[in-house]
């Protein structure tokens, strides 16, 4: 009675549990920690559709169960919105379907449509849903660059002639979660190409959709023909209109993925809770000008944090997207990996970051860095950076023991 579950013993320790663990005790000793390691929006919800909410709770009937598809009004609004900002024409009812949140509709989909054996291919490093949620399922996960480019075509070919059985599926997600990289449309159609040709299934994770900061917006796989015949995508509330604790997703793409998908998740769920589905579809379908300040608020925080740590002697690429900055651990700490830096960081410079292994092997050498506090508390966190990376600060990277596996 004491061997672990077998679906447990296929997880590896909580990478960021040693990470949260020192964060506590610096927090306990009441240490002022600028906490930039979840990727957790610090703005409030929008007035509007927090107004539709409270109107709508106020009716008992909307206390009821819902249904785990979704409310039509709701499936009709995420519809309407890749007609106009991707030019993507779908189905509400077979072509949408509501999740609560995307990292549920990823791990519910992966157990509808994965047998054990089965091989995923995943970017590394990734967000950790992306290979977990498979693994849960039973499959096999094979790491493939996470780089949009020629190198991550030539990993898929290669993949694909020495995987047996073939893979099932591929995973993308861009803007990407930890690494900030962007996709191209022509990026995409390459994608699409290979995997219509393998018939292997494409996954896409687009929760970052709008905070870009260029002037062109990221694409959609979607938007490539033939795409939807093998390609079912997820998108997030979350970010977009600061709606993370709302737990308010959707998939959209391919019916007989939804069709999966909406099976699973009729035997697990009521879906969400009905006004948080009507304050959604207000969202979806109100004023956007909300998203335009959002995009805004994570532009002058990526500059203020970035210009900032170049001046400390930090050199971090300034992300084109998403609400991260992928930094490369310093030289002179790079010895360490992430996790005793990040710990190292966050003992002598009160800041707290995510360790980069935390998204996949490949990710030991950077720490991710969340745009999630105001721009005063992240002039203040490069303050602090900056005395951590003086010459003769106390902080050595001798005092601490890199991790042994």
């Amino acid at each position: 009675m004491t061997e672990e579950f077998h679906r447990i013993r296929r997880l590896p320790p909580y990478v960021f549990a040693e990470v949260n663990q020192a964060k506590a005790a610096a927090r306990a000793a009441r240490e002022d920690i600028i906490d930039l390691g979840m990727g957790n929006p610090d703005s409030p919800t929008p007035p509007h559709i927090v107004a539709k909410l409270i109107e709508t709770v106020a009716d008992p009937r909307s206390h009821r169960y819902s249904t785990s598809k979704g409310i039509p009004g709701l499936r009709r609004a995420l519809a309407a919105y890749y007609d106009r900002r991707f030019g993507v024409k779908l189905n509400p009812d077979t072509e949408v379907i509501a999740t609560l949140g995307s990292k549920e509709g990823l791990a519910n989909l992966a157990n509808a449509i994965t047998s054990p054996g089965d091989t995923i291919l995943v970017p590394n490093p990734s967000y950790p849903i992306h290979q977990f949620g498979f693994i849960i399922a039973g499959a096999s996960v094979r790491s493939v660059p996470a780089t949009p480019d020629d190198e991550m075509l030539r990993a898929l070919d290669r993949a694909v002639r020495h995987s047996v059985p073939k893979p099932t599926a591929l995973i993308v997600n861009f803007p990407s979660n930890p690494t900030a990289y962007l996709a191209t449309l022509d990026f995409y159609k390459n994608i699409v190409a290979f995997a219509r040709k393998h018939e292997i299934f494409i996954l896409s994770d687009l929760a970052y959709a709008e905070i870009y900061f260029e002037s062109e917006p990221p694409p959609s796989v979607l938007q490539v023909e033939g795409a939807k015949d093998i390609t079912v995508e997820f998108t997030s509330m979350s970010k977009t209109y600061s709606m993370p604790g709302w737990r308010m997703g959707f998939a959209a793409g391919n019916p007989r993925l939804i069709s999966a998908l909406a099976r699973m998740k009729s035997y697990l769920d009521y879906g969400a809770f009905t006004p948080i589905q009507v304050a959604a579809t207000a969202a979806l379908n109100g004023p956007q000008d909300c998203v335009d300040q959002m995009r805004a608020l994570y532009r002058e925080r990526r500059d203020v944090l970035i210009k900032g740590l170049t001046q400390a002697g930090w050199h971090v690429p300034t992300p084109r997207g998403s609400m991260f900055a992928w930094a490369p651990i310093p030289e002179r700490y790079a010895h360490l990996g992430s996790v005793d830096f990040s710990k190292l960081l966050l003992e002598h410079a009160k800041v707290a970051v995510a360790p980069g292994i935390g998204f996949g092997e490949y990710g030991d050498g950077h720490v991710r860095i969340a745009l999630v506090e105001n721009t005063h508390r992240l002039r203040q966190a490069v303050r602090n950076i900056r005395g951590f990376m003086a010459p003769g600060n106390t902080a050595s990277p001798s005092s601490v023991e890199p991790v042994t596996a």
